[in-house]
């Protein structure tokens, strides 16, 4: 007898984890049709609707307030403005325009080195109004680009590159009270749509993220741009887009909170597009299949983490790449390839640790969509096989820290059960 899980109120899919070919109600997945352990499991027949996983909370007496909704509180969830499709970035500039008369421009090294240049020339922009990150977005680098800009007597901050130089453009922003224009190269983060900000060392060692006061004032998303970036950095960015299913529906739990309670439902549907679609954009690019997954990443999993707030952000998976980033040998890896691993330790947490056995399902089907993308799936991937056990513990104990968000699993994890999930991935496959 087949299993079928929960799509949504008005889809049902069939777990491709049994032997019945033929089943299943909507599009076939490719290599993966089982839903997070967090879903429940229904037969056929009581599927009929799909709608038991759905449950609605007891009517509360007039007067009381249900638990789990949230108080009062400012919530930054989308860019003032976003413009998106081809040639959005030269039918922006009127945009850019109207938002300030002394931009600064922040980017990159090489990558989309032509475009920035075009854009600094139809903005008659000065040496003075450009900066560059020379390591990635740190302290240093960003009290140096404060100078810079206060010495060109800035008023808006353009910020055009990847993640870490869309965070720096933000913290710039944030740091002289100005508006910023994020302008993402590539779909590899959602960096260019929230009001969040990593910080790094020097070195690429994560420290910490920071709230700001506001999303972008404008995104221009050019597909265009976005698609003269490496393959790679859209790879990367399919992992980080379906983490926000795995994390966001363990961060949420019990939340009561409409918003929330949206977000992780399209948290759900986020990751059956990618799944769906991510193969097809990765083989034709510029295809409506690769519209679809672009937006996705860079667009769509920044309104997840607006909308969902806290509640839908972060969990093991990223705090598996924040531990990862202390590495040197993991420096020349993603955001998202880190994500990906990160993903895969969670799930091997919630297998163990949670006793939830759904998640090593999803796991195993994983693997064959990470190595359709060429995603790294394990400590080897990353050139970590042959790190010491203590350089590896270094790892996980950065990940455990205090404030850490891998605590927002509903189960106590040690450094040492940590390193034992993330050395067992490979072998967990025959292990179970």
């Amino acid at each position: 007898m087949s299993s079928w899980l929960v799509i949504d109120s008005e889809s049902i899919l069939c777990d491709r984890g049994t032997h019945d070919p033929a089943c299943g109600a909507v599009r076939q997945l490719p290599t993966l049709g089982v839903i997070h352990p967090s879903a429940t499991v229904l037969s056929p027949s009581d599927a009929a609707i799909g709608r038991k996983s759905l449950k609605r909370p007891q009517q509360e007496q007039c007067g009381e307030r249900p638990a789990g909704l949230p108080d009062s509180h400012p919530q930054c969830i989308a860019p003032a403005r976003v413009l998106r499709g081809p040639d959005a970035l030269i039918q922006g500039l009127p945009l850019i325009r109207d938002l300030g008369k002394v931009p600064f421009l922040l980017g990159p090294g090489a990558a989309a080195a032509q475009q920035r240049e075009q854009l600094a020339e139809s903005l008659a922009l000065t040496g003075g109004q450009q900066g560059r990150l020379h390591h990635d977005c740190c302290d240093s680098d960003l009290r140096r680009l404060e100078q810079e800009a206060r010495a060109a007597t800035a008023d808006l901050i353009i910020a055009m590159g990847g993640g870490k130089v869309l965070d720096a453009g933000k913290l710039l922003a944030h740091s002289l009270a100005l508006p910023v224009v994020t302008i993402p190269t590539s779909a590899a983060t959602c960096a260019g749509w929230t009001a969040l900000a990593n910080v790094y060392s020097e070195a690429g060692a994560f420290r910490g993220d920071v709230a700001l006061n506001s999303c972008p004032e404008l995104l221009i998303f050019d597909h265009g741009l976005v698609a003269s970036a490496p393959p790679r950095t859209l790879a990367s960015g399919i992992a980080d887009g379906i983490a926000k299913w795995y994390e966001a529906s363990v961060s949420s739990r019990d939340s009561q909170d409409s918003f929330v309670m949206q977000a992780v439902q399209q948290a759900r549907l986020l990751r059956d597009l990618l799944l769906l679609e991510g193969i097809g954009a990765m083989e034709k690019p510029g295809s409506a299949e690769w519209i679809h997954v672009v937006e996705a990443c860079g667009l769509s999993a920044g309104l997840i983490g607006g909308l969902g707030g806290a509640r839908c952000r972060t969990v093991a998976a990223h705090a598996v790449h924040n531990g990862l980033t202390q590495s040197p040998r993991c420096r020349g890896w993603l955001h998202g390839e880190k994500v990906g691993v990160g993903i895969l330790v969670q799930l091997r947490l919630e297998e163990v640790l949670g006793a939830q056995p759904l998640a090593a399902v999803a796991r195993e089907q994983l693997l064959p969509f990470y190595e359709r993308l060429g995603l790294p799936a394990s400590l080897w991937d990353l050139g970590l096989g042959e790190a010491s056990l203590a350089d590896l513990l270094e790892i996980c104990r950065f990940a455990c820290r205090e404030g850490s968000d891998l605590h927002h699993l509903p189960f106590p994890v040690s450094p040492e059960q940590l390193l034992t999930a993330l050395v067992e991935i490979p072998c967990a496959r025959t292990a179970g």
